[in-house]
């Protein structure tokens, strides 16, 4: 499932490609045809996002995305050829045409809904509205281990398997250490970290979080087997330590860490 830095960088496409345009609407797949038809033809005036959910403003509607597993947007310019696969939400502008297909939730919603989606959420990193000292506070009250809390959109927004696995090795957390063990300095630490991680992943359109001194290959760009540090690298040596990496089930999902690192 793609993860934050995903969604605000595909936040930052579509408004790059389409703010500010009127646009044709249209679902070729025909599941969102009422929903396309109520903004067909309406501006395209602001383009948001929180956590894995997009938002694109359209006059007085909010479309609302959110891609899950299996969705993904594509963009193409105008003229617009014929719709390849199950597209279920097709924008065409001034010169490009967005394609949206698969996603978990396509639907127009009012201002108020998006107010209500928002408040369900917790604090995004990328967002200037952030409140990590809340999403502390929420965290402190919880004997869940913080390996399954941040998988937790409601305490923090757009974080998913990997960044869980590479932040808290990072931050040298165990991630089966309870929430409320956590303390404050931690987690600023945590918080500050995952906002650049963030935002990195953002520039490059990648998650890569190793430093240049812990890949097999320094120099150049990183390489995928050189991008992370416990993701996916069970019973391979740990970048820092050497340890075997070791891996279990957390929050229904996998999760990877290094047994010395992060041994508290």
């Amino acid at each position: 499932m793609p993860e934050g830095h995903t969604i605000h960088r595909l936040a930052r496409d579509v408004r790059s490609r389409l703010g500010g345009q009127q646009l044709s609407a249209a679902s070729p797949q025909g599941r969102f045809s009422s929903g396309a038809a109520l903004v067909d033809g309406r501006t395209l005036h602001r383009v948001d996002a929180h956590g894995k959910h997009l938002f694109l403003a359209v006059d007085d509607r909010w479309i609302h995305i959110h891609l899950g597993l299996f969705g993904r947007v594509t963009f193409s310019p105008t003229p617009a050829s014929p719709p390849r696969g199950a597209v279920r939400l097709r924008l065409v502008g001034d010169d490009t045409v967005l394609d949206l297909r698969g996603p978990t939730a396509c639907e127009v919603i009012s201002p108020d809904d998006k107010r209500a989606l928002h408040a369900r959420l917790g604090a995004d990193p990328l967002r200037r509205d952030a409140d990590p000292e809340r999403a502390y506070e929420r965290l402190t009250r919880r004997r869940l281990p913080i390996g399954a809390l941040l998988l937790d959109q409601s305490l923090v927004a757009g974080i998913g398997n990997v960044y869980r696995a590479e932040l808290l090795h990072r931050a040298a957390l165990s991630p089966h250490r309870e929430g409320r063990s956590v303390s404050a300095a931690e987690w600023a630490g945590l918080w500050d970290d995952t906002v650049t991680q963030l935002r990195a992943g953002v520039r490059s359109g990648r998650i890569v979080t190793t430093a240049r001194e812990h890949r097999d290959r320094p120099s150049g760009r990183a390489r995928r087997t050189d991008a992370h540090y416990v993701y996916r690298r069970s019973g391979l040596p740990c970048r820092r330590c050497g340890s075997a990496v070791a891996a279990d089930e957390m929050a229904a999902r996998t999760i990877f860490w290094c047994p010395t690192c992060q041994s508290v």
